[in-house]
């Protein structure tokens, strides 16, 4: 007879985008989500307009989306 070993941790969550993206890459999200503009996020964060850009682009490419209204929709699906 064989032991199964059962884990509390979810198949999928390893797979999810949002396992993919650091603290930061969240609040940014969370930012463009509610419709905010760099700037904005920028200040709410405490970072330069740049940083945000920066992570932005970062978003981008780990969410495998072009621009910012897509960032938007995924944040959306992902029930942010």
């Amino acid at each position: 007879m064989e032991a199964t070993v059962h884990t509390s941790r979810r198949p999928d969550a390893i797979d999810s985008p949002l396992a993919q993206l650091t603290p930061t890459q969240m609040k940014v999200l969370r930012g463009v989500h509610s419709g905010l503009l760099n700037k904005q996020i920028a200040f709410d964060l405490g970072i330069a307009e740049a940083t945000v850009k920066a992570h932005m682009t970062a978003l981008m490419r780990k969410l495998n989306v072009r621009n910012r209204t897509q960032v938007a929709i995924a944040a959306q699906a992902l029930s942010l």
